[in-house]
């Protein structure tokens, strides 16, 4: 499934594919597609991305021309831009293509203006992805952990009272209320490296933490100390026995 890293790699793809690329006309939805329509139809129109976690935001946005005002009206173009938020379940990407050579599950299609024309396409072979027109990032979701990284260590360590927290520190992981953006591979990593048992209570490892870091760039700092590593493998330990 893809994570954070990999969505905002997702991000900086549409960027570079689509910087100075003009689109034209409606976005098209594939048949099979369960997945709402987007109302988007413009004569020019731009495209870029940003990404949260795990989700990728697509704008698309109208190049002013000097048509008629009620040309525009009557052909039902849009002026004002629209934000299409991707979350891309257990598969889902963007390619860009030529139009003959569009990928077998591409459910959601943005055309170029050129001829012939090309395709940025979202991709999705098991459609376990989504796309919300005129969508904003999922309220519920905590703050970036790549790149709201004062906003997340605050979000985590100033709701420690709260029962989520009582759970083991490998499911507490995927809770994307405070950790938005990682998924099994990364938790894999983030526990591993620094030798932290998986199933210890996550209060029992980020109590001891900071609220604010004071990490210098230059240097490393070692938040798990090898003695408060080997406290939490005897009470990961104890834990499992005790089951």
């Amino acid at each position: 499934m893809p994570e954070g890293p990999e969505l905002h790699l997702a991000s900086q793809f549409v960027n570079k594919m689509c910087d100075g690329v003009v689109f034209s006309g409606p976005v098209r939805k594939s048949e099979v597609s369960k997945n709402p329509d987007v109302p988007f139809t413009c004569e020019a129109y731009c495209i870029t991305a940003t990404s949260r976690g795990k989700e990728v935001k697509l704008t698309l946005t109208p190049i002013k021309c000097e048509d008629d005002p009620k040309r525009r009206a009557k052909g039902r173009q849009v002026d004002q831009p629209m934000d299409v938020v991707f979350r891309f379940g257990m598969s889902g990407y963007f390619r860009f293509t030529g139009e003959d050579e569009l990928p077998k599950h591409a459910h959601l299609r943005f055309y170029t203006k050129e001829k012939p024309c090309r395709v940025l396409s979202f991709v999705d072979t098991r459609r376990f992805g989504s796309w919300q027109p005129n969508g904003t990032w999922q309220p519920d979701r905590g703050p970036c952990i790549m790149f709201e990284y004062k906003r997340f260590r605050e979000n985590v360590l100033s709701n420690l009272s709260d029962r989520a927290f009582d759970r083991p520190i490998c499911e507490v992981l995927l809770n994307q209320k405070y950790f938005n953006g990682i998924g099994n591979y990364l938790r894999a990593e983030i526990l591993y490296r620094p030798n932290i048992p998986p199933f210890v209570c996550a209060r029992n490892v980020l109590e001891g933490l900071e609220l604010e870091d004071t990490l210098d760039e230059k240097t490393v700092k070692n938040e798990f100390p090898t003695s408060k590593v080997n406290e939490l493998a005897q009470i990961s330990a104890s834990t499992v026995h005790s089951n």
